[in-house]
């Protein structure tokens, strides 16, 4: 690991000062906040992340960085709260089991522990060929380098999502369930607060998939909203090599509203199969206000997957994709509320 320099500022305006650096994105800046650090020590370690300055925010007080409450907007989750915290919190088990749900199915209690909500959803990917810097392919580290993966081992990368320039797989698990239900991001930077919606968070690899997000230089995640709740008929069914400590083959997180057999709302978002947190909308509309049958969900998955790109090793993911998606779809409508 390389030296560095480490703050610890009072307040979120102060970290943003701190932070504020001229880059291409808040990936490549010289300046990068760490709160439970699970992701950045391990990147720093390897040396795909050298910052020059590291701004530790999990000091900071304030309400909005650390609290769990219902507002007028929606239910209000700071960065800063842990990912064991809201997994552990009753109100999330009872009305909003997707999140309970794809948050202690990641990582190990360890991990979660220490883990912070906002760094969560920033995570980066778990591609051999970009946290190992002996390769010398790899966009995401190296803009313009190559892919190495596209002719490499590639079986747990990505089949929806993806370009010519990376087929990364985007690792996590919470951000499916944020994106499932239309969840905003807030956000302070140099140039004062914003809100975005969750799901314009993440960009697309295109032809520069180093710049992962639409975040700002010096921009630090403050909170996550989620609007129109409750969801109490939500999950988030996730398959792997092994049952535990280990990221998605496939995922997918489901919430539904149902009057008798008919969905008259549905909301789906994949993990484990895409270079970003992907909301299954081609599903979504096969059947929004129709009868939730089996022919039904299968013909949602069909549809979802049909412009899949798949490469030597991960055409599996396609057939598991659909019927990780019917099985969750089938485990919400069969929830008892």
């Amino acid at each position: 690991m390389r030296p560095f320099d480490y703050e610890t500022p009072q307040d979120a305006a102060q970290a943003v000062a701190l932070s504020e650096a001229a880059a291409q994105s808040h990936v490549g800046s010289p300046v990068q906040y760490i709160g439970g650090g699970t992701t950045l020590l391990d990147l720093m370690k390897l040396g795909v992340m050298r910052p020059e300055r590291v701004v530790a925010i999990d000091g900071i007080g304030g309400d909005s960085l650390n609290a769990v409450k219902k507002t007028d907007q929606g239910l209000h989750i700071g960065a800063l709260v842990s990912m064991a915290e809201l997994a552990d919190n009753g109100m999330i088990e009872r009305d909003y089991p997707v999140l309970r749900d794809a948050l202690w199915k990641a990582a190990s209690p360890q991990i979660r522990n220490m883990a912070r909500l906002g760094g969560n959803v920033l995570q980066r990917t778990r591609c051999p060929y970009f946290r190992d810097t002996t390769y010398d392919q790899c966009n995401k580290r190296v803009p313009g380098s190559g892919c190495a993966a596209l002719d490499g081992f590639n079986r747990l990368h990505a089949v929806l999502g993806t370009s010519g320039s990376c087929i990364a797989t985007y690792a996590g698990d919470w951000a499916q369930a944020l994106v499932a239900l239309d969840a905003s991001v807030s956000v302070l930077g140099p140039d004062g607060p914003r809100v975005l919606p969750f799901s314009g968070l993440h960009r697309l690899p295109s032809d520069a998939p180093h710049i992962e997000t639409t975040l700002k230089p010096g921009e630090l995640i403050t909170g996550f909203t989620i609007p129109d709740g409750p969801w109490p008929r939500s999950t988030y069914v996730k398959v792997r090599d092994r049952e535990s400590y280990a990221f998605a083959n496939a995922s997918a997180a489901v919430a539904l509203e149902m009057e008798g057999d008919i969905a008259t709302d549905v909301r789906i978002a994949l993990g484990g199969l895409a270079t970003v947190p992907w909301r299954a909308s081609k599903a979504e509309a096969q059947l929004r206000g129709r009868p939730l049958g089996e022919a039904a969900m299968e013909a949602a998955a069909e549809a979802e997957f049909a412009d899949a790109v798949t490469h030597e090793h991960n055409a599996f993911k396609v057939p598991l994709g659909k019927a990780t998606l019917v099985r969750a779809l089938t485990e919400a409508k069969a929830m008892e509320i």
